[in-house]
């Protein structure tokens, strides 16, 4: 494929097969969207396999630790940006109770059980595994360099290009830290 005008960061049409010397014409959208779709899939396929879903993985991370176990409203404010709908969390903590792998004390906050316990360390090292199969050939330096690319292009387009962390990020982050807060009180 030749440059469309000769500037080799003009943009070109999605190309899987693009060699090296175009991949600055490609456009982000396809090859991240590619990217989510592919590692996402890896591990959501990985996880069916042994009966757990990703957003029951991130319930038992969020309920994992500290005495005073987060209240339902909370894991769902923290992990709904994460999700597919907005009520996919508050269905996974139903199931997770109902599976027996969280329980609800009589203060309403959610606490791992041993079962719990015991699935999120097999999940932790089922994503471990996986994270290995994706990260093959791919050096640390690399995929920092990648991520910093891909956050500076969120912060470009959500308008702070001064910030480090993209308006979209820091409002998840705000979120995960006022559910913190109010669970220490």
């Amino acid at each position: 494929m030749k440059p469309l005008t000769g500037t080799p960061t003009d943009q070109a049409p999605a190309d899987p097969g693009a060699a090296d010397d175009m991949l600055a014409t490609q456009p982000i959208g396809y090859w991240s969207g590619l990217a989510h779709a592919a590692v996402t899939g890896h591990l959501r396929d990985a996880m069916a396999r042994i009966d757990v879903t990703q957003p029951q993985y991130w319930v038992l991370n969020c309920v994992n630790g500290g005495s005073e176990g987060p209240s339902r409203a909370e894991v769902v404010i923290q992990l709904t940006p994460l999700a597919d709908g907005p009520h996919d969390i508050a269905r996974v903590v139903d199931q997770l109770v109902h599976r027996g792998w969280l329980r609800i004390d009589t203060g309403q906050r959610l606490h791992l059980t041993d079962a719990g316990e015991a699935a999120r360390v097999r999940l932790r090292e089922l994503a471990a595994e996986l994270r290995a199969v994706v990260h093959e050939g791919i050096s640390d330096e690399e995929y920092v360099a990648a991520l910093k690319v891909l956050r500076r292009m969120v912060a470009n387009v959500e308008g702070d290009v001064n910030s480090q962390t993209p308006p979209l990020v820091q409002s998840r982050v705000q979120t995960k830290t006022a559910a913190r807060w109010s669970a220490a009180r």
